[in-house]
């Protein structure tokens, strides 16, 4: 593994004495939300990750090599490369988990998706990680099957992902009967009711949350016992965007007419809901990637606190 990955010090040192690290993806940063605020809201995700007493580790592809725990020099080049000109291709490309390997062996610049940054927390062996929303089912997926990767890393890679659920831009009923396909836990984080990222409520009842996060670290130190995969832990946003709902319809509209496909669709549905709400969405959207930082770190905690008990200290186990 050494060959092909790169942790930076002190993400080295914070997992090997079995402190909190958690994980925190770079295709927000490289494709995610505009220059500057991507450089910014990055830097202010490590600072909550930090603030909840963990250490944050920003993860991405950098000239062949994964590394794990970009700098801020590093953070700024990926987010630097979100103005280059659309014509001239992106300097930093979007990769998914599927994606990891062939960058590393081509040499390649790459800023990771939330399926791909799992993938790598699991490989450094990082238990958590924050993101604003995971990928999920698209709308319309019945005639495009356009399915995000995200979906899959979750059931296959064992990592905790803290999020205020799926993308508002995705149909979010069919992204929750896939996770229940695919055996993805997915419990509310002191919320009964699956949040729509720009909202508390997407209308879609959740069958488990907590309270706290001793019950939350319960969970998935069973779930690992039992050779479980990923785990989804949502929040509702800390505010709310009206009149999201019409935006995301105009925007899905502009998309079809202008051909979007693909890897594309989602940068440019957001950058389009930004626009017509006035960057209320974006507001929201940094707002909640901050939060669920915080929250991250949190869990971490208590997962690691959890660790370093022994067995026989029943406070571990309350």
């Amino acid at each position: 593994m050494r060959a092909f990955v790169r942790v930076a010090p002190e993400v080295a040192e914070a997992l090997a004495a079995g402190r909190p690290v958690v994980a925190l993806e770079s295709a927000v940063i490289a494709h995610g939300s505009p220059y500057p605020v991507n450089i910014e809201t990055a830097l202010a995700m490590e600072r909550a990750v930090r603030a909840g007493g963990a250490v944050p580790a920003t993860m991405g592809v950098v000239g062949g090599a994964l590394v794990v725990g970009l700098d801020e020099r590093l953070i700024t080049k990926f987010g630097e490369s979100a103005r280059r000109a659309p014509q001239s291709g992106p300097a930093v490309a979007k990769l998914g988990a599927r994606d990891l390997a062939a960058a590393v062996a081509l040499g390649r610049d790459g800023a990771t998706t939330v399926g791909a940054t799992a993938r790598a927390a699991a490989l450094a062996g990082i238990q958590v990680m924050a993101t604003g929303g995971i990928g999920g089912v698209h709308r319309g997926a019945a005639q495009t099957w356009d399915i995000s990767g995200d979906l899959m890393a979750l059931a296959r890679y064992p990592v905790l992902v803290v999020c205020a659920g799926v993308k508002a831009i995705l149909d979010i009923p069919a992204t929750l009967e896939w996770l229940e396909t695919l055996g993805v836990p997915v419990i509310g984080w002191r919320c009964q009711d699956f949040p729509a990222f720009y909202a508390a409520d997407s209308g879609c009842r959740l069958a488990c949350s907590v309270e706290s996060a001793g019950d939350l670290a319960r969970v998935w130190e069973i779930e690992r016992a039992w050779r479980g995969a990923g785990l989804l832990a949502v929040q509702p946003p800390p505010g709310e965007v009206p009149g999201v709902e019409a935006a995301i319809q105009s925007a899905l509209a502009a998309a079809a007419a202008a051909g979007v496909q693909g890897a594309a669709v989602t940068p440019y549905l957001l950058a389009k809901v930004g626009e017509l709400t006035d960057g209320k969405s974006l507001d929201a959207n940094v707002a909640l990637l901050k939060h669920n930082a915080l929250t991250a770190a949190i869990i971490a905690c208590e997962i690691a606190a959890r660790a370093s008990c022994q067995p026989s200290d029943s406070q571990c186990y309350k």
